[in-house]
């Protein structure tokens, strides 16, 4: 795990957006640290924030780009994927992240990408933002959500 080279920290206020936060429901711990740090990230800046719940990772996409197509600013992804002995983690993984690429690009509204790509648990926990946890992957993908929001709304010329 590296977090080397990664942007120093900083909320950017998002007043006026509405955000989204698609969380998966796999590996419980993880996820619920997931969607804990992004909702703290979220408040602190100032956006109004819904949460959707879906069944796994697999689903991120699909829902996501329904609540951008209704009416949300961006959408916070939020999943935990694990390995295991199957090809199964490979088809997962590559389609939710294509998915959400997509998802982004075809409604030309931010998706932050919280989806961890796991080999154990272990990395999981040391990603989720929980008590003794390295990083807080739900944070991240939250402030990046909300900043890529900013940023196209100045490039677009619009106001909150």
């Amino acid at each position: 795990m590296s977090g080397e080279g990664a942007p120093e920290t900083r909320h950017t206020d998002g007043t006026g957006l509405n955000i989204t936060i698609v969380a998966g429901q796999w590996h419980e711990t993880i996820a619920t640290g997931l969607l804990e740090g992004a909702i703290r990230a979220l408040t602190e800046s100032g956006v109004s924030i819904s949460v959707v719940r879906v069944p796994g990772s697999f689903e991120l996409p699909v829902v996501s780009q329904a609540v951008l197509e209704a009416g949300a600013d961006a959408v916070v992804a939020l999943g935990v994927i694990i390995r295991g002995g199957t090809p199964h983690f490979e088809y997962v993984s590559d389609a939710a992240t294509s998915g959400l690429t997509q998802v982004s690009i075809a409604t030309g509204k931010p998706v932050g990408f919280g989806l961890l790509t796991l080999d154990d648990e272990q990395q999981g926990l040391d990603r989720a933002g929980l008590p003794g946890s390295k990083e807080d992957k739900g944070a991240e993908a939250a402030e990046a959500a909300v900043a890529t929001a900013v940023l196209l709304r100045s490039v677009r010329g619009a106001t909150p």
